[in-house]
């Protein structure tokens, strides 16, 4: 009798064992399949959120299937205090496994709002953008000028948990508009004493946040540049006469006021370097134009013979050489251009009316050119454009 009770105890524990062993086999491999999200979309995961409200809420919103599932997986894999708050971009299809990955490592913010300060060279825009789950591109959804009363609606998404906010800086701008921008944007906090040398600033994207100071951002700008400025220096021409770091850094903020037109960039940079060789004066009027505004205001009109004649430490026209200090914060790409001009034998340029320029190795062929150049200025002028 004994040994039928035993027989029996036996196999049911070989059942039970069985059952419970095909039961984590169905569990890991629900765990690990595709979900049932038929199409991307953005997941907002709250600050103070936990697994269970979360597979709460995806369970809702039809992402996954089983929420006791998918917090027993966050458990097993030591995963479920490592909960991050954000948005997240959820592909269609997505495992319970991948859920749990994305969500307690990096990758926050790849989805939902974000506020974008665009520092132009005359104006700023603030930019509100949110990403389209279907292709992962943001979609502008408003923008205003930063120094005009912005929508209500904005008040309260700018102080949002998860939302995003970059501030990105115009390639040329100068140091004292960098500033101005800075302390108009109020999120921001803290003073700043003084305004950073010319050119010592990195014109790109950084993020913020909500209480960030501005003093720090001003740091990392540069500290980003001095990264830069010694990069492009590493990487110059040896021949190219320039004679230290500073050198460089001026010559690149003039090439950056010179041309926006990114292929041009080593060509202007040959020019001011043949004329630097043969003694020539730069005669560039971006520089004259610092002299005047000393970088605080474009100058919005055409520049005076008086001004070109009219000695400051910044006028090419009057002084051989560089300028005393850079004219504006330049980009890296102008930076490598100043360091590594392309071969040529141009010494002068003038624009040609289609946002180019037009080179020349001599006074007479750049006559030719400055007098199509007219003609298209006394048209445009004639048309109203």
């Amino acid at each position: 009798m004994w040994r039928a009770i035993a027989s029996n105890a036996l196999t049911f524990l070989i059942l039970l064992f069985l059952c419970v062993g095909a039961v984590v086999t169905w569990g890991k491999g629900q765990y690990t399949a595709a979900g049932p999200l038929s199409e991307p979309t953005c997941l907002r995961i709250e600050r103070g959120s936990n697994f269970r409200a979360l597979s709460v809420q995806l369970a809702e919103q039809n992402i996954i299937s089983y929420p006791s599932l998918f917090r027993m997986g966050a458990e097993y894999t030591d995963r479920s205090q490592d909960l991050k708050f954000g948005h997240f971009l959820l592909p269609s299809g997505i495992s319970m496994e991948e859920i749990t990955a994305m969500v307690t490592s990096g990758g926050a913010d790849t989805c939902g709002s974000e506020i974008v300060y665009r520092i132009g060279i005359t104006r700023d825009r603030v930019q509100v953008r949110e990403v389209d789950p279907a292709n992962g591109r943001y979609v502008e959804q408003f923008s205003f000028e930063l120094d005009t009363e912005p929508p209500q609606d904005f008040q309260e998404l700018k102080l949002r948990d998860g939302v995003r906010h970059r501030i990105a800086f115009a390639e040329g701008i100068t140091s004292f508009r960098v500033v101005e921008a800075i302390r108009n944007i109020d999120i921001l906090t803290g003073d700043i004493n003084e305004i950073p040398s010319e050119g010592s600033l990195a014109p790109d994207s950084f993020d913020i946040a909500p209480g960030g100071d501005r003093s720090g951002l001003l740091m990392r700008m540069q500290f980003e540049q001095a990264e830069r400025i010694a990069k492009a220096w590493e990487q110059r021409d040896k021949d190219v006469p320039l004679a230290t770091q500073d050198e460089l850094l001026i010559m690149a903020s003039i090439i950056e006021k010179e041309t926006g037109v990114a292929g041009e960039r080593g060509l202007v940079s040959s020019v001011f370097a043949n004329r630097l060789l043969e003694g020539m004066p730069l005669q560039t009027d971006p520089t004259v134009i610092y002299g005047i505004t000393q970088g605080k205001a474009p100058l919005g009109r055409g520049l005076r013979q008086s001004e070109l004649r009219k000695d400051t430490p910044w006028n090419s026209y009057t002084n051989k050489g560089l300028p005393k200090t850079a004219i504006a914060n330049p980009s890296m790409a102008s930076l490598l251009a100043a360091g590594q001009p392309e071969t040529s034998d141009y010494i002068f340029f003038v624009a040609d009316g289609e946002g180019g320029h037009a080179f020349a190795t001599n006074l007479n062929d750049h006559n030719k050119n400055v007098a199509k150049w007219r003609e298209i200025e006394a048209q445009r002028k004639a048309s109203g454009d």
